[in-house]
């Protein structure tokens, strides 16, 4: 290995302490004066989102990919805005979450405080190098970034932004350190130094997840590919439906809580699915359909079965119609990422039904899959939504970044077995 890892992963590691020792007035005026950096700075950071669009367009890539890697005045001004958000939301760190009293008087208190130094791995998503340092900080802890080479000069940019926010306030900027040599035999380094990372968060494609979930010495909680499914009971109301499928699926197609398949009770196929596919297709979405679909909608195409396990990331969708409720949540257990699952319908036992047998980090119940997000669920911004049953599962926020540790207070010199005492 380089050691050129193991020298960030040192540095921030030490640095950490430095925002834990804040109070959460402190890290709150961290927040604002990184979003102000970012604000200043902006010029800078379109002038090398600029150069990552050029290279990444000179070396073919198109559709979701760059969607997510171009930054504009309005995506900054979303930034800023997070960061502020996140500014303002109630600090967890030191937050008593439980506290009961035993009879011998032992005073049992759970505790959160900082995870400690948290790997941020990701792909394409400039924002994110601002999101998860924001959170990460605001929560007590350290970050070490690792971002995609598609985004390197715009990753570099934004840390350059953050670096100044923690300077003006005489805080190391290791606190923030970003990987700017991005080699993949750095990722593997970074993931197996275990005496140095709390955790790591891979955000990215599925190879990159993967490679990280099987060659990581690290914990690691996976934002996974998004899977998604609506499934349009035979209760629900027509409107509501439509509403629910085009937002999910069209609203914008290149993220992971878009919708990827439609599932129809039969009852309501005949009715319902020809009006909300042309619907679709006018908007230029393909469909790829069971034959049932396809008897129904004649400009669908076929389904294979890697369609219902796809995450298109584009104006693709898999349609089936399904028996009965049962056959949906079977489908569902079969395909599912565990992302985000939707039901349509008015009928509450149908609803409460789909929830208790649904186990992904969101189910929605006539609201479209596009709220699984931490900004729309009331986080601020997220660092990523985990698809792995951990301590967090489904949007992570600054709760998520934090543990929580048991504090023990047995006033005057407490002690379990007295009788040695003699």
């Amino acid at each position: 290995m380089s050691g050129y890892v193991r020298t960030l992963a040192e540095a921030a590691r030490t640095a950490q302490r430095a925002i834990a020792a804040l109070d959460g007035e402190g890290r709150r005026r961290l927040m604002q004066a990184m979003a102000d950096h970012v604000d200043a700075g902006r010029a800078q950071v379109l002038e090398a989102n600029a150069e990552d669009m050029s290279r990444a367009e000179a070396n073919g890539t198109t559709g979701a990919m760059l969607d997510r890697l171009r930054l504009d005045d309005a995506r900054i001004d979303g930034i800023v805005a997070a960061i502020r958000e996140i500014a303002e939301l109630p600090d967890p760190v030191g937050q008593v979450t439980s506290r009961i009293q035993r009879d011998n008087g032992l005073v049992v208190e759970k505790v959160r405080i900082p995870l400690g130094l948290v790997a941020m791995i990701y792909e394409a998503r400039p924002n994110v190098t601002a999101d998860a340092a924001a959170l990460c900080l605001r929560a007590g802890n350290a970050v070490l970034l690792r971002g995609g080479s598609e985004a390197r000069s715009s990753n570099i940019a934004i840390a350059a932004c953050l670096h100044r926010a923690l300077e003006s306030m005489d805080l190391p900027a290791a606190a923030v350190s970003l990987l700017e040599d991005t080699a993949r035999e750095h990722v593997t380094e970074l993931i197996q130094l275990s005496d140095l990372i709390d955790l790591a968060i891979p955000r990215g494609g599925e190879k990159l997840i993967r490679f990280v979930a099987d060659n990581a010495r690290v914990p690691v909680i996976k934002h996974y590919k998004g899977v998604c499914h609506l499934y349009v009971d035979r209760a629900a109301e027509p409107a509501t439906a439509t509403r629910l499928l085009l937002d999910g699926k069209l609203s914008r197609t290149g993220v992971c809580n878009a919708l990827e398949t439609l599932l129809v009770h039969a009852d309501v196929a005949a009715d319902w699915l020809p009006g909300a596919a042309e619907k679709l297709m006018a908007r230029g979405a393909e469909l790829r359909g069971c034959e049932r679909t396809r008897a129904l909608v004649p400009g669908a195409v076929a389904a294979t079965d890697a369609d219902w396990d796809a995450e298109y990331l584009a104006p693709v969708l898999a349609v089936r119609v399904v028996g009965d409720i049962d056959q949906a949540i079977a489908h569902i257990h079969r395909h599912s990422s565990d992302h985000t699952e939707v039901i349509a319908t008015t009928d509450t036992a149908a609803a409460d039904r789909f929830v208790a047998a649904i186990r992904s980090s969101a189910v929605g119940v006539n609201a479209s899959s596009r709220f699984n997000d931490g900004g729309e669920v009331g986080l601020g911004a997220e660092i990523g939504i985990s698809t792995t049953r951990l301590h967090a599962y489904g949007p992570m926020g600054l709760e998520s970044l934090t543990i929580e540790r048991y504090v023990l207070r047995g006033g005057a010199g407490l002690v379990r077995h007295p009788d040695l005492l003699d």
